[in-house]
């Protein structure tokens, strides 16, 4: 345990430390207090910006995971905030370069060249390693895990992974394209994987 000069921290400072060391010992409670701590300002900070909810919600995500990933590196030089948006605030900048060098989205449509509008669809991946590392899970550890999820993306694991619906069959139930289905599905994964990764680290 590292020494503290507790009268450089506030009161709330000096509780995310005590969680921070509760999570890294494998607490599941305090990593789910340090995500309701900080969830919704994180989220504001990266909406202003994106200016998408969407990807405002997805990068949230992303900046926990790669926090909870390092958590075990964390310094009690600076408070866990400041760390937590300086992660934050750097992968949003990485996914604001990227979506410049490539800005069309799998779920766009564009014209072809008759002036009709297609749907781009993207590969169903047999074998994937997410899709496998997400079935192993126990079932209540999988309900912590989609608990975490933005909640667009929740309804859909619920259906794909309690329910074992396919895909046609989730995109019947919700009303919503394939191709919709498929991509949103896609990015709930990759979601779903990094929390998952970040757990066995800790185990």
């Amino acid at each position: 345990m590292e020494e503290l000069d507790e009268g450089r921290f506030s009161t709330k400072a000096l509780e995310d430390f005590k969680l921070i060391d509760m999570a890294v010992v494998g607490d599941d409670k305090a990593y789910a207090k340090l995500l309701t701590r900080y969830k919704r300002p994180v989220y504001h900070m990266i909406l202003k910006m994106v200016r998408n909810t969407d990807d405002a919600e997805d990068l949230t995500m992303e900046s926990f995971s790669k926090a909870f990933r390092s958590l075990h590196r964390f310094k009690k030089d600076f408070t866990f905030s400041t760390w937590l948006f300086r992660i934050a605030t750097n992968n949003t900048i990485d996914f604001i370069r990227k979506k410049k060098l490539n800005t069309l989205s799998i779920e766009n449509t564009y014209t072809d060249d008759d002036g009709q509008s297609v749907s781009i669809d993207i590969q169903d991946q047999n074998n994937d390693p997410q899709e496998e590392a997400i079935k192993s899970q126990k079932a209540e550890l999988m309900q912590v895990f989609v608990g975490m999820l933005p909640p667009k993306y929740q309804k859909l694991v619920r259906l794909r992974y309690f329910h074992e619906l396919s895909y046609e069959e989730i995109a019947i139930e919700l009303e919503a394209p394939l191709g919709t289905v498929k991509a949103q599905l896609h990015r709930a994964r990759e979601l779903m994987y990094d929390l998952i990764k970040n757990k066995k680290e800790h185990i």
